[in-house]
């Protein structure tokens, strides 16, 4: 293959696995959602069309009438969102969690969960040296993250998981955090990624619980990234909100400790990156700054095709719709392949000399740690090691990874970043690829 550059290339094309972006590596949309809110509701002749499934039609009617004017091209009803998908969130939130109570006033939705994301850490900024603004962020981190703060003039207090225990957060490292933090910058809120962002750990009920009461105890404000809740696939692990587990805490937390979740469409089967969909929850959040949050966004700003996709993603078909059954085979096929992928790749990362890898429970990416010859570490390249074996391994593999110095590591442990929601044939070749290159990496330097 010949690059734009005119180089002669070993590969015929780009394999991209560092982001989760599951359709850009191969991954088929989900049909139901493609039908309802892309094709019907997009053009509404055809609502009459009998090759669409009859609850396709029904859904999408019923979109296009919670719509100003019936259309998706109107503004959005408010700056919060469709009301009436504020009600589906709520309704889905309620259900999740067993029967506690969720507010539609509650859910705001915006462009994607790192939009909501910065709503929020650009109302909490403020200061400067002492008194700026500072988060307690776990390392590592979506590689989003630390960038966004940096946007929005916030600092990233860094608490660090454990590896050797695979990727658990343990209470004495908030403590330690948030001690050395005070003498540097003003901590106002701690951020939590569960399942874990790039470690696919799935926390557990007394992990959540420390958090909450840490939480409380030192008045911070709880930011909760829950994108990959419906992406939970280790043996015995099941997600559980950090809502959930607030509210079965009792009134002392539940009245007191304020909150935000936030949840994607972009992330899990979902996995609509393009269309740039998110939600968060405000629980406990001032009537004024919550109104203040609102009005961030703009008089009717949102667009409508992701609220749409919302809806469909926290109401999917039910039991005895026509679309049920294909659509819970299909989504039931997909997360039974990444959960074998799950574990296939862990048990081969694991096999290959130089590399180890905790077993990943949920999410979509795998965070194996290298473990590299002097000699590349100490390459007078002006890079890190880690982005330095990227940027070798995308030139003679043609696989862009993500080098864990994004994700916020900076210590002596170099790790690189993986994306399992992709074909299976893609990911073999993929390992095969990086077996092939870190071995000769290896012999290269000895």
């Amino acid at each position: 293959h010949v690059s734009s550059k005119g180089e002669q290339k070993p590969f015929q094309r780009v394999i991209d696995v560092s982001s989760g972006d599951p359709h850009r590596a191969g991954m088929q949309p989900l049909s139901f959602a493609r039908q309802v809110g892309l094709a019907v509701c997009l053009y509404p002749k055809l609502l009459k069309e009998s090759s669409f499934p009859v609850d396709v039609r029904q859904r999408a009617e019923k979109l296009l009438g919670a719509c100003n004017g019936g259309s998706v091209g109107s503004y959005s009803a408010s700056s919060c969102g469709i009301p009436q998908i504020q009600k589906s969130v709520a309704e889905f939130i309620t259900r999740r969690d067993g029967g506690v109570a969720s507010d539609p006033e509650d859910i705001i939705f915006s462009s994607g969960s790192q939009r909501t994301l910065k709503l929020v850490l650009h109302l909490l900024s403020s200061g400067q040296g002492p008194t700026q603004t500072g988060v307690l962020t776990p390392l590592p981190c979506p590689h989003t993250l630390p960038m966004l703060l940096d946007e929005v003039g916030v600092k990233l207090v860094p608490y660090r998981l454990l590896e050797e225990r695979g990727w658990t957060l343990e209470l004495e490292e908030l403590h330690r955090a948030l001690k050395a933090a005070r003498r540097h910058c003003e901590p106002r809120a701690i951020y939590i990624s569960n399942p874990g962002n790039p470690t696919g750990h799935v926390q557990d009920l007394k992990t959540i619980e420390e958090v909450i009461r840490f939480a409380a105890s030192k008045r911070l404000v709880l930011l909760v990234e829950e994108v990959y809740q419906d992406s939970v696939f280790g043996q015995d692990k099941k997600f559980l909100s950090y809502k959930k587990v607030l509210f079965e805490m009792g009134a002392s937390y539940s009245e007191r400790v304020e909150m935000v979740s936030f949840h994607s469409i972009s992330a899990g089967t979902m996995g609509e990156c393009g269309l740039r969909g998110g939600y968060m929850e405000v629980i406990n959040m001032d009537l004024l700054v919550k109104n203040f949050l609102t009005s961030m966004q703009g008089p009717c700003s949102l667009p409508v095709l992701p609220q749409l996709a919302l809806e469909i993603m926290v109401n999917p078909p039910s039991p005895g719709d026509a679309s049920y059954e294909v659509f819970t085979q299909v989504r039931r096929t997909l997360q039974n392949i990444l959960k074998y992928i799950f574990l296939r790749v862990c048990t081969f990362l694991n096999g290959v000399p130089g590399m180890s890898c905790q077993q990943a429970m949920g999410g979509v990416f795998i965070y194996p740690c290298l473990h590299l010859p002097a000699e590349i570490i100490q390459e007078r390249s002006g890079l890190r090691a880690d982005v330095l074996y990227c940027k070798k391994f995308l030139e003679e593999e043609g696989v862009c990874l993500g080098p864990g110095s994004e994700n916020g590591h900076d210590d002596e442990n170099y790790h690189i970043r993986l994306c399992i929601s992709a074909p299976a044939a893609v990911l073999e070749d993929v390992l095969k690829r990086l077996r092939s290159f870190h071995l000769r990496i290896q012999d290269r330097h000895h």
